[in-house]
């Protein structure tokens, strides 16, 4: 549950007035919760460097984020660090801290900067975050590397596609657009949607198609009715069945020539088509 903005306030102003640790005191912090689980020590040791949370949060300001929030995140991102942090392998616990710290801001601005989920590869989360100090860098330079040329230097920086890179440089250039923002001033205005174009059959084209194929079936079961058992037993390993028999498969069951097989199949359209027609005089789709 989120923090309401006097506790972010609170939380700040105890970080800058936290006392820094020593790399004895802090090792001897780390032991303590590591071995005995001393909860005590591993809050102590996660407020002593809550200023490398404000610090890293304010490098994601430029994200339009409420510097509060940013904070927030990045003290659950440090929880985490101490909660996880083990003291024997004699690295400072602000170098470990540090990628918790930025891996839970980073989360938190790709979960809210857009209403559009993006970056959610480790490729897509350098190209969203490095995107822009490329891109002005590139520009910076003797050239002035601009649009699409930019866009495959950006790409093999990063190690995504030329596609990609593009498609979140556009993302980056604008504010999300809401699909029912009207496009015009005046009241009952047309909206955004209204002109997205989508190719499905509309509900009453698809049922109205599932009716029919379903009339047409009933159709063609009643005309079956008419075949001999050997002419039904043609027809549906012929016609009717996704593998189509072979004449010369079919004789072989059958005990006859192809020849007599195909001689019977037609003979059974002919039957199958005069039924159709007679039950369904505007039953074309079946005479061909």
């Amino acid at each position: 549950m989120g923090r309401s903005l006097d506790d972010r306030h609170s939380l700040a102003g105890a970080a800058m007035a936290a006392p820094f640790l020593s790399r004895e005191e802090e090792h001897a912090l780390a032991v303590r919760w590591r071995a005995a689980g001393d909860e005590a020590a591993m809050h102590r040791l996660a407020e002593a460097h809550m200023r490398l949370v404000i610090a890293i949060a304010a490098r994601f300001r430029r994200y339009g984020l409420a510097m509060g929030d940013l904070i927030q995140e990045g003290h659950v991102g440090l929880l985490e660090a101490a909660a996880r942090f083990e003291p024997d392998r004699e690295v400072r616990f602000s170098t470990y801290a540090t990628w918790w710290i930025r891996a839970a801001i980073q989360d938190h601005v790709l979960r809210n900067w857009s209403i559009v989920r993006g970056g959610t590869s480790s490729n897509q989360k350098a190209l969203f975050f490095n995107l822009r100090r490329l891109r002005a860098q590139l520009a910076k330079g003797p050239n002035g590397t601009e649009g699409s040329a930019a866009h495959v230097a950006i790409a093999a920086a990063v190690g995504v596609s030329v596609a990609d890179a593009a498609t979140m440089d556009a993302r980056l250039s604008g504010p999300d657009a809401s699909l029912n923002a009207p496009l015009g001033d005046g009241e009952g205005s047309a909206e955004r949607q209204d002109l997205l174009v989508d190719g499905a059959p509309l509900p009453d084209e698809t049922v109205g198609a599932a009716i029919d194929e379903e009339r047409r079936r009933q159709w063609l079961r009643e005309a079956l009715g008419v075949l001999t058992e050997r002419e039904l037993a043609i027809v549906r390993a012929r016609r009717l069945s996704e593998e189509g028999a072979t004449l010369e498969s079919l004789g072989e069951t059958l005990g006859i020539s192809k020849e007599r097989v195909r001689q019977i199949e037609s003979r059974a359209l002919v039957k199958l088509r005069e039924a159709l027609i007679a039950a369904v005089p505007d039953a074309a789709a079946f005479t061909n």
